[in-house]
């Protein structure tokens, strides 16, 4: 079974792209939603992020993120602290994953491989793009943030054209015409 990596910025259209592959019939797995699950679910994760953000970091049981983002997206030692944190939980989410998935390919959403120097444990690595303003109004309307909190964001993740080459396939989040048809084609090429 082939492990496909797909990554890209902040607002970029990854959950986009991943539930078109989704449609073709892959099966998917995104690090962002087992995070999500997982802060609020594994009691074991519940407690190392108290311990390390403070009991007030969570809210009637529910991690309050936008508190946490303010937190560790203005301070690295904070980031990279929580990233020790959610990677190895995050990790043996995906193993169970793997264990029950035995297709021909399945994808995995992370938007940064690069950043943990993970893009190894990939065959194949999609990087999803979009323009930079584009993303910036997606990411402020989606999470309700300021221009200024997603720039944040952005600044703390690696700049594409560092990792452009060595990504396998490149899909430009223009429009969804163009989006379809290059999904259904890398989906074709990895099927073989």
């Amino acid at each position: 079974m082939k492990i496909v990596g797909l990554t890209g910025g902040i607002g970029s259209g990854k959950s986009t792209v991943l539930n078109l592959f989704k449609g073709c019939g892959v099966k998917t797995f995104s690090a962002d939603l087992s995070a999500k699950k997982l802060v609020n679910s594994d009691i074991i994760l519940i407690n190392l992020i108290k311990d390390s953000f403070g009991n007030d970091i969570y809210k009637n049981n529910i991690l309050d993120s936008k508190k946490l983002s303010s937190i560790v997206f203005d301070n690295p030692s904070k980031l990279k602290t929580l990233n020790s944190i959610i990677h190895p939980a995050v990790a043996s989410d995906f193993k169970d994953f793997l264990d029950m998935n035995k297709d021909h390919y399945i994808i995995k959403e992370a938007a940064i491989i690069f950043e943990t120097k993970s893009e190894n444990n990939y065959d194949k690595i999609i990087l999803v793009r979009a323009p930079l303003e584009t993303r910036i109004e997606r990411v402020m309307n989606r999470d309700k943030v300021s221009k200024k909190e997603v720039m944040k964001r952005i600044d703390n993740q690696l700049d594409e054209s560092s990792i452009i080459d060595k990504c396998d396939y490149i899909i430009d989040n223009y429009n969804e015409e163009d989006l379809n048809e290059r999904v259904l084609s890398i989906h074709q090429e990895l099927s073989v």
